[in-house]
């Protein structure tokens, strides 16, 4: 009784010195791998906010996370509150997924844009520092070979193809922010994941409706079909990242060390890791042979070339490579990835393996 009563004060005492951050869509791909990441680090008492808490039943239990299900479009008091009373805010509520940009373009703004706009004037009037999640996608169809925080145009495509309302809302977000920390010294921090890949990525319901990103939607396509569609050849080059290296690097700008972190713009991606969508699919099914659960799938796969128009619709546009400059990341944070290409896909197929077949 006594002992249990002691190490619950001194539970509550060492979470009052604490410090608190709010993060919004917890329950997606980026959110539970940072809560992973802040569990295990022990420093941070964690307010997650979600319309869901699938992905979170490991951490339900963790003495310095807090869950509340909400729907930010209807919970702006609490959200308003739970601001005040935070250090640090990361709203990773959004839509990712080139899929949901082209069939719900205006929700798309609305989350990505609108209701994110919300929680940047909040952060500015109780100033609180705000990490952002930009994207990759707004630097578009830049011509620079390797793509620089500071430096790169953000080139996108003609209105009538609706695969860039995501990175325009996300654009026109990173440009307010930088101007709320002009204006009013709002302390912030953005960063641009390059393709992150792992665990949790996207579910096999949504690659049943062709809604998941590559990696996933690959993995699916394999056991399903037996066929990875490519889309116009898949001679577009990405960037993929181990999701583990990218929260290493989220991590060190959270902990920003020496204030090194605070107005700047990150990239967070592997520049050794960039390879077309035909080499990804080529990588993918060789790595899926490892597998004894997926092997004899693998083994019959097939790659087909399908048009942009048949895959996604008239209103898809692409951009041909995606190289991030991560020097920036590596000299004011000191952070590289380390994970190969071959050895962030067998990860991620092995969590898939473990988890989801379709037999």
């Amino acid at each position: 009784g006594c002992l249990g009563y002691s190490l619950r004060a001194d539970l509550k005492g060492m979470l009052k010195n604490m410090k608190k951050i709010l993060i919004t869509g917890i329950n997606g791909f980026i959110g539970t791998h940072l809560l992973e990441a802040l569990c295990r680090d022990g420093k941070w008492e964690v307010q997650g906010f979600d319309l869901r808490s699938d992905n979170l039943g490991p951490f339900m239990d963790h003495p310095n996370f807090k869950f509340t299900a909400g729907d930010i479009f209807k919970d702006g008091k609490w959200l308003e509150e739970q601001v005040g009373s935070s250090d640090i805010v990361l709203p990773l509520a959004g839509i990712a997924k080139p899929a949901y940009y082209l069939q719900k373009p205006i929700w798309t703004f609305e989350l990505d844009f609108e209701q994110n706009l919300k929680m940047v004037r909040l952060c500015s009037k109780y100033k609180k520092r705000i990490i952002f999640p930009s994207t990759s996608e707004v630097y578009g169809m830049s011509g620079d070979s390797s793509l620089k925080e500071d430096e790169s145009p953000l080139i996108t495509g003609p209105i009538n193809k609706m695969r860039w309302i995501y990175s325009c809302s996300k654009q026109m977000m990173d440009r307010l922010i930088f101007a709320y920390g002009q204006e009013e010294g709002l302390s912030f921090t953005l960063f641009r994941p390059f393709n992150w890949v792992g665990p949790r990525l996207d579910t096999f319901r949504d690659a049943s409706e062709n809604k998941a990103r590559s990696v996933t939607q690959m993995i699916y396509n394999v056991l399903n079909s037996g066929k990875i569609s490519l889309v116009n050849g898949g001679e577009q080059r990405r960037s993929f990242t181990w999701v583990g290296d990218g929260i290493e690097g989220l991590a060190a700008i959270i902990e920003n060390k020496d204030n090194k972190a605070e107005g700047q713009i990150f990239n967070i991606g592997n520049p050794d890791n960039n390879y077309s969508i035909r080499e990804l699919a080529e990588m993918l099914i060789d790595e899926m042979k490892k597998f004894p659960v997926y092997r004899e799938k693998a083994e019959k796969a097939e790659l087909e070339i399908i048009s942009a128009d048949a895959y996604y619709g008239k209103t898809y546009d692409d951009m041909q490579n995606r190289l991030p400059s991560v020097e920036k990341m590596e000299t004011l944070l000191g952070w590289k990835p380390r994970t190969g290409m071959r050895e962030l896909l067998n990860r991620t197929i092995s969590w898939y393996a473990d988890r989801e077949n379709l037999d």
